[in-house]
């Protein structure tokens, strides 16, 4: 089969909308079946029992709510969270680009959680991990045996100075890390591919969702004005809070020299501070960490200290895309679940075992997903490997076991350089290259069209036919 007709029967399963057994044949298709997990799907029971609390109703948490409804025999599972709607995140950046329509992205949340869970549609106020208790906004105590601690994370719009979720687009100021922003970027991408002017993308300094995404944006605006012959009218450039473009060496090399190629600076150790929409101009910090000498008054000895050097920058631009900074929820911070020290504290994110993902102070929570501390990227790809081996060590814990099932850090982000290359970056917690069949016959340090294929046409139905319903 060639790559055009490959793409003809993509697009016709879409078209024509997928059930379990389309999912299988379009995975079975392209060959990528071990890509969605399912051959490591083993037959798996327990009669074990008690009440068990999901809060938040996204990848991580309707994933677990699915698994744990098929592998327990007597399964007492309630779902909270208010959302209407479930959402394909990873496909914002596609609806940015021009590549899927809105309403490609979305299905009723009823439909997507699990017969026979319950579902409190409510959001969470705190939970009290000693006396095992959740307060609701609106549906008072719910109390737990267990709790998957699956809420997302929290954009924090308001540590960008100058803007609110609100007031997003205005000002020509976009992001794609939601819905409306995605819609809005697409129409502003366009003007500003005809238009031309300066465009700007930047990160964020805190962990966020999708780490490759602002890079998808900025690289995909580029290739949107190559296609419009209106390249020479732009000048793009892309900031980053951090130290480097991307933190996994394999794929770095190649990711540096696409940008230098495109002719798209890049700026290390910038932080968006803050935004003046009417006036078109983005405020950073560029901060960097010095190492000095300081000596001690009373015995002359000198230690080296670390000390954090701020500077002020401003840019103009036209068209901006922007990242916000994010955090766990608040109610997780308040709760005294997160991290209190390290790194993964500032942010409260849950203080969860790396390999085990159980609670570290209170051994009946699990934490998954967005909101888990642990040391990888924040991907569907991550909670699609966390979801089975979660679902297990809370079912042995249950059963009064030991959990042994450890999570080895693989995550993947499929970074897009063009319409219709990908380069896709699966890695582990060493940031080691972990690529998965067929991928790992290929030379994966480089972008591949398959990859792209997979990408735009068998993520999402795997997200919704294969993760939602526990088959991937």
């Amino acid at each position: 089969m060639n790559n055009n007709e490959l793409k003809e029967r993509l697009e016709l399963l879409e078209k024509a909308g997928m059930d379990r057994r389309h999912f299988l044949k379009l995975m079975g298709m392209t060959g990528m079946l071990t890509v969605a997990g399912t051959s490591q799907i083993k037959a798996f029971s327990s009669n074990a029992k008690g009440k068990i609390v999901i809060i938040g109703g996204g990848a991580a948490g309707i994933s677990m709510a699915a698994r744990l409804m098929n592998w327990l025999d007597e399964p007492d599972v309630t779902l909270i969270d208010p959302s209407e709607l479930q959402y394909y995140q990873p496909g914002f950046t596609l609806i940015a680009s021009g590549v899927y329509q809105p309403e490609d992205v979305y299905k009723k949340q009823e439909a997507c959680i699990p017969s026979g869970v319950k579902w409190i549609k409510d959001s969470v106020a705190a939970v009290d991990p000693v006396k095992n208790e959740i307060r609701t906004q609106t549906n008072g105590v719910v109390a737990y045996d267990f709790l998957v601690l699956t809420p997302g994370l929290q954009i924090n719009w308001n540590l960008v100075e100058g803007m609110t979720h609100e007031t997003l687009g205005q000002g020509n100021a976009h992001c794609i890390y939601d819905f409306e922003g995605a819609k809005r970027t697409w129409a502003a991408l366009q003007e500003f591919g005809e238009k031309g002017g300066r465009g700007i993308f930047t990160d964020t300094y805190t962990k966020h969702k999708c780490g490759g995404a602002p890079k998808k944006i900025c690289l995909l605006t580029e290739h949107y004005t190559r296609q419009q012959n209106t390249r020479d009218k732009v000048k793009l450039d892309y900031f980053t809070a951090a130290h480097e473009l991307y933190d996994v060496k394999y794929y770095t090399t190649r990711l540096e020299e696409i940008y230098k190629e495109r002719n798209v600076s890049i700026t290390l150790n910038y932080r968006v501070k803050g935004i003046d929409t009417s006036a078109k101009k983005v405020f950073f910090n560029k901060v960097e960490k010095v190492e000095k000498e300081v000596k001690d008054e009373q015995t002359g000895k000198l230690t080296k200290v670390e000390e954090k050097i701020v500077t002020p920058y401003t840019e103009d631009y036209d068209f901006l895309h922007f990242t916000p900074p994010m955090s766990a929820p608040d109610f997780v911070r308040d709760s005294g679940l997160g991290w209190t020290e390290g790194k993964l504290a500032a942010e409260a994110w849950v203080m969860v075992d790396k390999e085990t993902l159980i609670h570290k102070t209170y051994n009946n929570i699990v934490s998954l997903g967005d909101v888990a501390g642990i040391p990888t990227s924040k991907t569907s790809a991550a909670v699609r490997m966390q979801v089975p081996l979660a679902a297990k060590n809370l079912i042995s814990l249950m059963e009064g076991k030991e959990p042994v099932e450890k999570y080895d850090g693989y995550a993947a982000c499929p970074i897009i350089t063009e319409y219709g290359k990908v380069l896709l970056c699966e890695f582990d917690y060493d940031k080691n290259p972990k690529p998965s069949v067929p991928f790992n016959f290929m030379d994966m340090s480089q972008e591949q069209w398959l990859a792209w294929v997979l990408k735009v046409y068998i993520l999402k139905p795997m997200y919704f036919y294969g993760m939602l319903n526990g088959y991937a």
